[in-house]
């Protein structure tokens, strides 16, 4: 899959979980990028962000860094 759509996805994903009450959206989209996308979309996301994440919206971007941060803790 390209970069590109991983972006997207991601960012769409953001757009459904930001105006959500009563929670906290950066957790819930590294919750669904961790439950439902394949390892080899989480790790290309990651590593579009070390790359500078560019057009990742700011809760996807704090929610790409958590989900690095918890895999490379496991």
């Amino acid at each position: 899959m390209s970069e590109d759509k991983l972006v997207a996805m991601a960012n769409q994903i953001g757009r459904f979980f930001v105006p959500q009450r009563g929670g906290d959206p950066v957790s819930a989209i590294a919750d669904h990028l961790q439950k439902f996308w394949d390892p080899r979309m989480r790790a290309a996301i990651v590593a579009h962000l070390e790359k500078g994440g560019a057009d990742l919206d700011d809760p996807v971007r704090q929610a790409v860094r958590r989900l690095k941060e918890a895999e490379a803790r496991n």
